[in-house]
């Protein structure tokens, strides 16, 4: 008799993942598919909603293959917030716009600034204009791309895409639309019709739900392409974060979850609305919750640009290689904006800078200034969150980047914060498959997923790294002139 399961899948920014998970918890089989983002021109990020699809179809079939569980539900979550455009009949008008990595819409975020008002948007919306906000680059593909915009009619991000191709249903997720500024207003929890109406003409947004609540069930067409039951629950789903949040119980007051992934990401469950200019104030993924938040725009990808440039070396070969560095990466110092920066800087234009090299520097020293760079940037968006009124009581990692252990403990070394460890840190995937399962049963995180670590700060390389963080946090404004100059260049 086949054991009942629920799947979860989460579409990310370089990978799709799936997990196949018993109703304890257990975690029994997981797939990755790998992919690549589209970059056909400075500063666009985009990708081929259709990759989304195949991909869960890919992975349904491959973790349901032995046949030995079945799925009684199905957890969805993905990047966000991103903006795929459809025309009447779901035809994408044209590749999804990613989330914050993508920085085309500039002209229209101030354009919209001045029309609405920063201070009035970041009132109503939680946050300021960025290039993290969804509106934006829907005003750009109706200005820039009229043609296109003519035919659109539907608004979808990742994982409200797989729900309507699982369902038939056309909704949105609370949390995702609270990205999607200036269209839902976060004190009222729905759309702002007079800004939706100025920013996305002519578009029907989708009815909106918590994450984890139904979207519907799976049509006789899904079932029969996926390899799952006709008729088995779907959950509306959320943003990967959000998800990769629930997925290590990192959603209570005073909670802040940092996901190691391609990007990094910060979220803070406050107990009231907070708006601060440099992050972003959004509702959470649960009913009632909200959050502050902030996200960097590389993270893992300057990890896996420098294991391109080196070529052969595999990241446990890297990390190692980090480990004999030492702190301080032999007087190497990074700033991690390779792809322009989010929080707290809010710069698209910012660049990549290694500074201190010398012939002498080994790829040890590189990889390790790297880390700590991100390291020195969570600090940053740490003190923000602070500044903005969060009050951090726990801090939770998660994601692929907390194997290793190197990558944590510098983090924790030049945050001073500790940071739980849970047994599973697969993510987003996993947290989309709780949610899966409470649709169907009762779940809870802790019972799922319990603490199996907690990473400490080492307090002999405390004077260390606060000294080069002073650095570091001067390093940005004494070359920001250099960096945007060059930024132009590569626009051109």
């Amino acid at each position: 008799m086949a054991l009942n399961a629920v799947l979860g899948v989460d579409i990310g920014t370089s990978s799709s993942k799936g997990v196949l998970v018993a109703p304890d918890g257990t975690l029994l089989r997981s797939a990755v598919r790998e992919h690549t983002v589209d970059r056909p021109a400075p500063g666009h990020v985009e990708m081929d909603a259709g990759t989304w699809w195949h991909e869960f179809v890919s992975l349904s079939r491959e973790l349901t293959a032995p046949g030995d569980a079945e799925v009684v539900a199905v957890g969805l979550s993905g990047m966000g917030p991103c903006v795929l455009l459809t025309d009447a009949d779901d035809t994408p008008v044209r590749p999804a716009i990613l989330y914050g990595v993508d920085t085309r819409s500039v002209d229209q975020i101030d354009r919209l600034e001045e029309e609405l008002g920063t201070e009035q948007i970041r009132a109503r919306c939680g946050s300021q204009l960025s290039s993290q906000a969804a509106g934006p680059k829907i005003a750009w593909v109706a200005e820039e791309e009229p043609e296109r915009y003519a035919r659109a009619r539907r608004l979808y991000m990742p994982s409200s895409w797989l729900a309507r191709k699982l369902t038939g249903a056309y909704v949105l997720d609370h949390h995702s639309a609270s990205q999607a500024t200036p269209l839902y207003d976060i004190h009222a929890l729905d759309w702002y019709a007079p800004w939706a109406a100025r920013v996305a003409p002519g578009l029907e947004l989708p009815p909106l739900r918590w994450s984890g609540e139904a979207a519907g069930t799976l049509t006789a067409e899904a079932a029969r392409q996926t390899g799952l039951r006709q008729g088995i629950p779907v959950t509306t789903g959320t943003v990967d974060a959000w998800a990769e949040a629930l997925s290590v119980g990192a959603h209570q007051v005073g909670d802040l979850m940092l996901m190691y992934g391609t990007t990094m990401f910060l979220v803070h469950t406050v107990p009231e609305p907070l708006t601060d200019p440099a992050l972003w104030s959004t509702v959470g993924a649960l009913p009632g919750t909200r959050n502050l938040a902030g996200g960097m725009a590389t993270s893992g990808a300057v990890t896996g640009w420098l294991r391109d440039l080196f070529g052969d070396t595999d990241y446990a070969g890297l990390l190692r290689l980090a480990e004999r560095s030492g702190p301080g990466a032999g007087g190497l110092l990074m700033l991690p904006y390779f792809a322009g920066e989010r929080t707290p800087v809010m710069d698209p234009h910012a660049r990549g800078v290694i500074a201190g090299l010398t012939l002498s520097h080994t790829r040890g020293d590189l990889y390790r200034a790297a880390l700590e760079a991100t390291a020195y940037a969570v600090r940053h968006n740490i003190e923000a969150l602070r500044a903005a009124g969060g009050d951090i009581r726990r801090v939770v990692a998660v994601g692929g980047g907390t194997q290793g252990g190197l990558w944590t403990r510098i983090v924790s070394d030049v945050t001073g914060q500790p940071q739980e460890l849970r047994t599973t840190s697969v993510g987003a995937s996993y947290g989309g498959a709780l949610l899966a399962a409470q649709l169907v049963g009762d779940a809870a995180i802790d019972d799922w997923n319990p603490v199996r670590e907690v990473v400490t700060p080492q307090p002999e390389n405390a004077a260390r790294y606060d000294e080069l963080y002073e650095l570091y946090r001067a390093l940005y404004p004494a070359t920001a002139g250099t960096v945007h100059a060059l930024a132009a260049h590569q626009n051109r």
